[in-house]
């Protein structure tokens, strides 16, 4: 199959648009699609989505925008600027101050994430916790389609200032040496395996080389997070490069590095077609590892059932369960959140559905400014309810695996929302105070 990928500019071109969506919601695909990011590419149309069902359908929903992901004053003011075919300049002012509105960066990403090395930030990259470095290569800043739920979304906006990128992959082989608790490296984007295979050598090729000679001893494991596999498998297949991409899988293997690749993967019937299964197969013959994480989110996958038959069908292709996410307060989450006591139960439920060995998954799990904290459960003390959380990564190593309580809420949808139970404030409150970078 040859790619091909339909954004706001022609997706009204698409055959399948036109047969079964009315002209309202082809333009509320429009109006939310100026304001989020918005890209389909054929395997998509062609193999994943039920167009007899569309309305329903998880892969539908996971990359088509919808009217709900804005609130209604929102959507009505950008809806009223396009029917008045309002002057560019003044529709990108308006859909700006919209998206500012909507947390483009969370969680501390651009004022407590970004590290810096003889006083050069390395704006390309992120070193939240301890172990793990993030790095943004700067061709990999775009995916094979956009999930209409991305955290990431500003990426993809043209908005320079919201946007993290790197080449210098020198420098961060530099952080990497003197940061010796740095073990691993995550390429992350929009998608690193979007990349040409001779571009992404230009980024793995150095690192490896530096642990040949011994320079970066502490580094035990290159992640690639990816959502490659399930929006195009070809990349694997057929693609003129997917070979090299293979040995290059290969080479991170003989260099001693553990190589795995998190995938995205938010609803088993991503898992379906023939062509995801063989790329999972010949990725796990390169010997890389596969693990699978999604954030939990309305209208697309808010079911436990829906979770456990996904959680085995990857153990099923020799994927490992690895994470599931609360949808972060960032761009929808109106729209898409779960609230944590219900994410909780749809977790508890589907866990309970399978065995051991699909008992990796970690979760519910949200990724917030003081670290990655895990929703325990609801528990019950002296006739009260609470919510028992731990974190699982922290900003604090020291925090890390410490339970902690909160009042119980069954509106709230995140850590923030939270209030602490047993005293004035959470343990780590006063030193996240204190927190730069």
């Amino acid at each position: 199959m040859q790619y091909k990928s339909f954004t706001l500019a022609n997706f009204k071109k698409i055959p399948q648009i036109q047969d079964h969506l009315s002209e309202q919601e082809i333009f509320d695909i429009e109006v939310v699609g100026h304001v989020f990011p918005f890209k389909i590419n054929n395997f998509l149309i062609e193999k994943s989505i039920n167009w007899d069902d569309f309305h329903n359908d998880p892969i539908f929903n996971i990359v088509f925008p919808n009217r709900g992901m804005l609130f209604e004053d929102e959507y009505e003011k950008v809806a009223s600027l396009l029917k008045n075919n309002t002057p560019k300049d003044r529709l990108i002012k308006v859909i700006n101050e919209i998206r500012w509105k909507h947390n483009p960066h969370p969680a501390g990403q651009m004022d407590k994430n970004v590290p810096e090395i003889d006083g050069h930030k390395l704006s390309g990259s992120q070193h939240k916790y301890r172990e793990t470095i993030l790095f943004f290569p700067r061709q990999g800043q775009t995916c094979h389609a956009y999930c209409s739920f991305c955290f990431r979304w500003p990426q993809f906006i043209g908005i320079d200032s919201l946007k993290f990128a790197s080449k210098e992959v020198n420098i961060l082989i530099e952080y990497i040496h003197r940061h010796t608790t740095i073990t691993d490296i995550l390429f992350t984007g929009g998608d690193p395996l979007i990349m040409r295979t001779n571009i992404l050598r230009h980024y793995i090729d150095p690192i490896l080389q530096a642990k040949k000679n011994g320079y970066l001893p502490n580094l035990r494991t290159i992640r690639f997070g990816t959502k490659s596999v399930l929006y195009w498998p070809y990349r694997y297949l057929t693609d003129s490069d997917a070979e090299d991409l293979l040995d290059l899988f290969r080479e991170i293997r003989e260099t001693g590095l553990h190589l795995t690749l998190p995938l995205h993967i938010n609803h088993w019937k991503e898992l379906v077609p023939r062509e995801t299964q063989l790329a999972i197969e010949r990725i796990l013959e390169s010997g890389a590892v596969l693990r699978s994480q999604s954030p939990l989110m309305r209208h697309i996958n808010d079911n436990s059932n829906d979770w456990a038959r996904k959680w085995q069908k990857e153990v099923e292709l020799n994927i490992i369960p690895y994470y599931m996410f609360m949808a972060r307060d960032t761009g929808a989450q109106h729209y898409f959140g779960v609230p944590i006591v219900k994410a909780w139960q749809i977790f508890r439920k589907a866990y309970n559905q399978v065995s051991g060995i699909a008992r990796t998954v970690r979760g519910p799990s949200m990724s917030a400014t003081p670290g990655k904290v895990m929703i325990n459960g609801v528990v019950e003390i002296n006739g009260n309810k609470y919510i028992s959380l731990q974190f699982i990564q922290g900003r604090n190593p020291d925090w890390v695996g410490r339970p902690f309580f909160a009042h119980y809420d069954e509106k709230a949808l995140w850590l923030d929302d939270l209030k602490p139970a047993f005293t004035d404030k959470f343990f780590f409150e006063e030193e996240m105070e204190n927190v730069k970078h």
